[in-house]
């Protein structure tokens, strides 16, 4: 488990993370969303003892990363993909990580096969790897010790789409094994298929956090009237839901799909559509949540 408790890094009078609290538990999928420059990378920094808090504190496995006797057999970490020594090849850099955790040799060649590189590819120098590539690699290098906590930070940049779904079948697996995953990432819709809870920053706070189904269940309800929707709109709102049109006239809200039905069939607007909210409806949640510090591009 990873806890997060009331969690501050600044940086002169800028305030990075302010008083994140959040926990990632054993078996699930957190996904830690956020556009760039949320605060993501600097909580996961502080979380791994690359960066030190403020104020607050993160446990892994009920210990400080730093008081852990072997970090890489407890916790796999991959933050920068990109920050590998480009003069070595990717086995002797699996092979250092081998030899520092005291692991037997053949442990190399496991992680070589389990990420899908090629001996070929294993022998290559990391300069001339694709970013995929070394995203694989970063993979390899956190299962190396078989630890009980990923901590990933944008590990699927740079993954075509069938290393993406590699990536997620992977993660999946680990948690579904008892492991504790925490990945992050600008993009709602590359973890929103393997995530099991949901944690939501933007301008260094917690907007929302809770699990994937309960937050789809905050996102309400996606209706679209054949016509008169503006009708719709308004017995809504005087039924005392909370009513917003999205870009191609349908409506959200936040009453049940069964009450507007009703509703709608009160007001004589005969419907074309009425669903509870997908992952549209927490998209648009999502881009409404993290308005502030949205960049063109980020979440899109």
């Amino acid at each position: 488990m990873i806890k997060v408790e009331s969690l501050t890094k600044k940086y002169g009078g800028f305030t990075a993370v302010d008083d994140v609290s959040f926990v990632a538990r054993a078996g699930r999928v957190t996904g830690f969303l956020g556009p760039n420059g949320a605060g993501k990378s600097t909580t996961m920094r502080v979380m791994v003892g690359l960066t030190p808090a403020s104020s607050g504190e993160v446990t892994v496995l009920d210990r400080a990363f730093a008081d852990l006797p072997n970090p890489g057999r407890e916790v796999g970490v991959l933050l920068d993909a990109s920050a590998q020594h480009a003069g070595r090849t990717g086995r002797e850099i699996l092979t250092i990580a081998q030899r520092t955790m005291g692991l037997p040799r053949g442990r190399v060649d496991e992680m070589i096969e389990r990420v899908s590189l090629t001996p070929e590819e294993a022998d290559r120098r990391v300069r001339n790897y694709s970013l995929g590539m070394r995203q694989r690699l970063g993979i390899a290098t956190a299962l190396m010790g078989a630890p009980e906590v990923l901590i990933l930070d944008e590990p699927a940049n740079g993954l075509d789409p069938a290393g993406i779904r590699w990536m997620r079948d992977l993660l999946r697996d680990f948690a579904d094994d008892g492991g504790t995953v925490l990945l992050s990432s600008h993009l709602l819709h590359e973890i929103e298929v393997i995530a099991d809870d949901l944690v939501v920053i933007g301008n260094g706070r917690i907007v929302a956090q809770g699990t994937k189904a309960g937050l789809l269940e905050q996102a309400g309800t996606l209706v679209r009237a054949s016509h008169g929707g503006a009708v719709l709109a308004q017995a809504l709102g005087a039924a005392g839901a909370e009513v917003s049109v999205l870009d191609d006239g349908s409506l959200r809200t936040d009453a049940a799909p069964e009450h507007v039905g009703q509703v709608a069939l009160a007001a004589g607007v005969p419907l074309a559509e009425l669903r509870s909210a997908d992952s549209a409806g927490l998209e648009e949640m999502f881009l409404e949540l993290t308005a502030d510090t949205q960049r063109e591009g980020a979440a899109a």
